[in-house]
């Protein structure tokens, strides 16, 4: 203790070929499939943050795998992800996932994961020919509880645990000393040691997950930290991504989930399995009353596929709420009883089980609501409710970083594609799942293949680069000075009160975490004000987020566990402020129901069909933008 007292931790160095920054499933499936490409002297390591046997957004477990082609085809896969991101996305990089994608889901049962098959086909494998239980067009059920966990064990089996280096908190990328438009290095602590960990390498796959916990959360009090998106996602990949100046996409865009109220329990199974139907308080079913509201500043203009598109879909529930027709109910008792006329008591007894074990598998938190409620889902309709907005890339949303697209596909713009799929703007850094801009629905087995590409793309590059030695920018004397600044913060100024947590000369992270959040929640379309924002409350954001990244600097850690919350926090401004500006630099309102320009509320195909795209400048906090005409591929 007494070294760390004193700000010296343990520093410990170490020079690899290619570094896997995550522990979810981009890296899983990257561990997995890079040891297949390498060469015998690659030298390749992963750190995870955690432990990965519970790393990323599958900690929990999952129900269901909801992208498998199966007899659908990848075109239909494109078609299906255009509609629901109202008619932007990478068509490139959602074509390459979904005919790669098929592939991993049969790994994952070759491993072991249970997946549900339909009568008479119950003994066969897919690979085999057997059927699965589909939950909907894309989705399979599974038995997930322990999904990530026999994921997890074969990507440790692949590359070793000699080569995984686990609860070590990667915080910073560092450029080139001779090019900084390349990455040479990375640096991080220990969670659970006085150790400072510093990579050298000459490419690094950075998949960190997305941003949770950026606006204030719906749970309060006792629900303090319910999300429906694992905490532990801070925004880490954009925020490391952007200060090493790759260019991002659609940061604008996020994804706000309807979820069983409080418990954030998934609703999908429910729909699509057990076809159960929402309804307003007053019993109408509010989608069908309120079709004609699409055509209503041209929000109808992309909702061309199979199913109305997700955000469309809240826009609907959020009008119904808003001119005082709510709660909204899920009518699970009538679904459950339609179900169960053509049933036996053994069926229904079945039917019971798995409409419970959909929450034991992946929110069992959902279970404990209904318990403390006295709510028995067979009996009472429970409430749905549009959740607090999350960034991510790889659900129902499509934020993230401008990755190199595949060589092959006829038609893409040559400015897609640099070489080496995955790349982003910034030599040698890689990315894949939350992290792929303009690509959603990839999910876990998406993002698990995306993890596979880029694993295949990371060997060639180095390969490429095999003389090439890198150099880092800063010192590792400043680095370790700047990540330990928080424990500096703390032991020059503890003493300073007798309330150690009440102190002018430094903020908890608690304290600078619970300012970010009102500041997205009031300014930038959090739930307060119903999603809508317009400029002059974004100028007001863009004033308050500024002096909260120079009030970041005076955090302090008075142990591990909080230098591990104000490097989240920091992770989570740098997140925030590109979502910010984003909907700042875009003039109309894309996503109805995820949030709303009240002073640009149409849809503007003709000025706005375009990718944002930005750049960060570290050095002087300056961000610039630019449009990137959308290409369709597939009709």
């Amino acid at each position: 203790m007494a070294d760390y007292a004193f700000g010296n931790p343990e520093i410990v160095e170490e020079e690899v070929d290619i570094l896997i920054i995550g522990g979810g499933m981009a890296a899983c499936g990257a561990a997995v499939e890079i040891v297949q490409w390498a060469d015998s002297d690659m030298k390749i390591k992963l750190v995870d943050k955690a432990a990965m046997s519970r790393s990323g957004a599958v900690a929990q477990g999952l129900s269901a795998i909801n992208t498998y082609m199966g007899e659908n085809d990848p075109s239909d896969y494109v078609r299906m992800v255009r509609t629901d991101l109202m008619g932007i996305i990478r068509e490139d990089l959602v074509y390459d996932v979904g005919r790669h994608v098929d592939s991993s889901v049969h790994l994952f049962e070759e491993w072991g994961l249970p997946v549900w098959k339909q009568p008479g086909d119950e003994g066969k494998k897919l690979t085999e020919g057997g059927k699965p239980v589909r939950s909907g067009k894309w989705q399979i059920m599974i038995n997930g509880e322990s999904y990530k966990w026999i994921v997890a064990e074969a990507a440790k089996k692949a590359l070793g645990m000699e080569n995984i280096q686990e609860r070590v908190f990667i915080v910073k990328m560092v450029n080139d000393k001779n090019d900084p438009e390349r990455v040479a290095g990375a640096i991080g602590f220990s969670v659970r040691e006085h150790k400072l960990f510093v990579y050298k390498f000459k490419a690094c796959l950075l998949v960190c997950g997305g941003a949770v916990n950026v606006f204030r959360p719906r749970s309060v009090g006792e629900g303090t930290g319910r999300a429906w998106y694992p905490v532990w996602n801070a925004g880490s990949t954009y925020a490391m991504a952007a200060e090493a100046g790759a260019e991002l996409t659609m940061m604008e865009n996020r994804f706000v989930p309807t979820r069983f109220k409080d418990g954030y329990g998934p609703v999908g199974a429910w729909f699509l399995l057990f076809k159960a139907k929402a309804q307003n308080g007053a019993g109408e079913d509010y989608q069908t009353k309120n079709a004609d509201m699409l055509k209503q500043h041209n929000y109808g203009n992309h909702a061309k596929g199979h199913v109305m598109g997700t955000c469309l879909r809240n826009h609907l529930m959020m009008h119904e709420m808003r001119e005082g027709r709510g709660p909204i109910l899920m009518d699970t008792p009538t679904a459950l009883a339609k179900l169960a006329e053509t049933m036996t008591p053994k069926e229904i007894k079945h039917l019971e089980a798995e409409a419970w074990e959909d929450f034991l598998d992946m929110t069992i938190g959902q279970c404990g609501v209904w318990a403390g409620e006295n709510i028995e889902p067979d009996k009472e309709m429970s409430e749905l409710m549009p959740t607090e907005p999350y960034l991510l890339g790889s659900h129902a949303g499509c934020a993230g970083i401008w990755v190199s697209g595949p060589t092959d596909l006829p038609g893409v713009p040559k400015d897609w594609s640099w070489g080496y799929r995955g790349m982003t703007t910034v030599k040698g850094l890689f990315t894949g799942g939350d992290g792929v801009g303009a690509s959603g629905h990839k999910f876990s087995s998406g993002s698990f293949t995306e993890g596979r590409i880029a694993a295949k793309s990371m060997v060639q590059f180095v390969r490429d680069n095999k003389d090439w030695k890198p150099e880092l920018a800063t010192p590792v004397s400043e680095l370790v000075e700047e990540i330990y600044r928080p424990v500096k913060t703390y032991l020059e100024h503890k003493d300073y009160t007798t309330a150690e947590d009440v102190n002018p000369h430094y903020i908890t992270p608690k304290m600078l975490q619970f300012r970010l959040q009102k500041i997205m929640d009031e300014y930038v379309a959090g739930v307060s004000t119903w999603y809508q924002t317009n400029a002059r409350m974004l100028s007001i954001a863009e004033r308050k987020l500024q002096m909260l990244k120079e009030d970041s600097l005076k955090m302090r850690a008075k142990d591990l566990h909080e230098l591990l919350r104000a490097w989240e926090n920091y992770h989570r401004i740098i997140a925030a402020e590109a979502h910010m500006r984003h909907i700042q630099f875009r003039e109309e309102t894309r996503y109805p129901g995820y949030y709303y320009r009240a002073d640009f509320l149409d849809l503007d195909d003709d000025n706005w069909r375009v990718f944002v795209n930005s750049k960060y400048n570290k050095a002087s906090g300056e961000w610039t933008f630019r449009k990137v005409p959308y290409v369709q591929l597939i009709k």
